[in-house]
């Protein structure tokens, strides 16, 4: 089966063609560094790293890249409320983003520009969208894109301008969808900006945050890419903004494939901080949470359905985790690495046809659960041939590639470590001690650390 993407722009699915064969561009929207990420965002940034995890098995090279939203509203106001500069607050909450993006074992972007770098493109493009008449000034030196100037606008959430009043216009980043306006590109400098302010042609101020994003997608892949994803929180404004001033500066298509996330609910209801669900990865980390187990709850469900999160299923997900690095653990005791060839089982295809539906996780995690249970049995039966053992650990690999969920991995280790801890385990089975040890002494001098378990050999990185 073809790759298949919902498009949110055409409301269906279509087959995904990248605009150069072999390479995709992928822009997905990072966070806004005024305060620590919680849960809800992670839901989006998970499903974006499954899509760039699923794209890179399928061949493809990805330019992923994930911004940094480091001057807004939201992040000039927290350094006015602890009387702390714009950098300080920024740099604070963009380094604890970047240790749970690692905790959670994302695969990191290939760049993740900041919205501060990027004011020189944000300049050029006003003046373009000015020389144009898609934006006009004002006297308090701000610069608004007309939404009427742009037919299409409306068109990614379906916005009937109708009603639209004239000459009405907006300055906060952020605004319902039921009164579209005039957005600000530019925001001429406030007394509450203090020194929050760079110098343009029409006077001193800042990015709006729409005008942003269009920038640094377009500086690092160019006017016309092919994916851009984040929440459908995220929408209106921002994506339909950010469509409207692109296209209208550069002539181009601007993006081929919209993918928005659903929103995640807490306990079944929405997250709020008054109702105690708030919960980020700091706070899930206390309680015992592995970054497999929060994997697991946020990529069971379809990315474009609204999930339920929950302190509750943690048994849930730490079982799910445990079966997954048992069934890795036996494939081990059986030294299935030394039979794998590339060859892979036919479930594998089953697995595939529903990750390249639109990423169809539910049915492809069913199929991998059913496909993991015979062979299970085949192994406590004694009845698995080596070919097997061989397609089992293939497809075992390329399942821990996309999903993330084996705690201490051996697909995440080198094939030199893999092959030493088969060795040692076939030592070990035939009462080779001196060997056994020989072998874990090497390890540990290559710096990783071996531990016996009842569940088998456990390895972890020194640090």
């Amino acid at each position: 089966m073809a790759l298949r993407f919902y498009n949110s722009i055409k409301r269906a699915k279509e087959d995904f063609h990248p605009i150069e064969t072999g390479k995709v561009g992928l822009y997905t929207c990072g966070p806004t560094v005024y305060d620590t990420a919680h849960i809800g965002n992670f839901r989006t940034f998970m499903f974006e790293d499954l899509l760039k995890r699923w794209l890179l098995h399928l061949g493809f090279a990805v330019n992923h890249v994930m911004n940094i939203t480091d001057v807004d509203d939201k992040t000039i106001k927290k350094a006015q409320a602890q009387g702390t500069s714009l950098l300080k607050i920024t740099s604070k909450y963009t380094d604890l983003f970047m240790d749970d993006l690692n905790w959670l074992k994302m695969t990191p972007a290939t760049s993740y520009p900041k919205a501060t770098n990027s004011i020189p493109k944000i300049i050029e493009m006003i003046e373009i969208l000015l020389d144009k008449k898609f934006a006009y000034r004002e006297d308090d030196g701000s610069v608004y894109f007309n939404i009427k100037s742009f037919p299409e606008y409306g068109k990614l959430t379906n916005i009937n301008l109708e009603s639209q009043k004239s000459g009405s216009r907006i300055v906060s980043d952020e605004y319902d969808k039921d009164s579209p306006q005039d957005f600000a590109l530019w925001k001429g400098w406030k007394k509450e900006d203090g020194e929050v302010y760079w110098d343009a042609p029409w006077g001193n101020g800042r990015p709006g945050w729409h005008i942003e994003c269009s920038a640094m997608s377009i500086e690092a892949l160019g006017n016309h890419f092919d994916i851009h994803c984040g929440g459908v929180d995220n929408m209106f404004p921002h994506h339909e903004n950010e469509i409207a001033q692109s296209q209208c500066a550069t002539d181009k298509p601007f993006v081929n494939v919209w993918l928005h996330s659903e929103f995640l609910m807490v306990d079944g209801g929405k997250m709020s901080k008054s109702l105690g669900n708030f919960y980020c990865v700091s706070d899930l980390k206390k309680i015992g949470f592995s970054p497999e187990c929060i994997r697991y709850q946020l990529l069971s469900g379809h990315y474009r359905t609204k999930i339920s999160f929950s302190i509750d299923k943690k048994h849930e997900g730490d079982k799910v985790v445990r079966r997954i690095s048992n069934f890795q653990s036996r494939l081990n005791k059986r030294n299935a690495l030394e039979f794998a060839d590339g060859l892979l089982p036919e479930s594998y295809q089953k697995f595939k046809k529903q990750m390249n539906d639109d990423l169809n996780t539910p049915k492809a995690l069913a199929v991998f659960f059913s496909w993991m249970k015979a062979v299970n049995i085949k192994l406590d039966q004694n009845s698995i041939t080596e070919i097997e053992l061989g397609k089992a650990w293939e497809f075992l690999t390329v399942f821990d590639s996309i999903f993330g969920l084996i705690q201490n991995s051996i697909a995440e280790i080198p094939a030199e470590v893999a092959l030493l801890l088969n060795k040692r385990n076939k030592a070990r089975l035939e009462n080779k001690w001196n060997e056994s040890d020989n072998i874990r002494d090497m390890l540990k001098d290559m710096g990783w650390i071996v531990s016996d378990t009842s569940s088998g050999q456990h390895i972890k990185k020194t640090n």
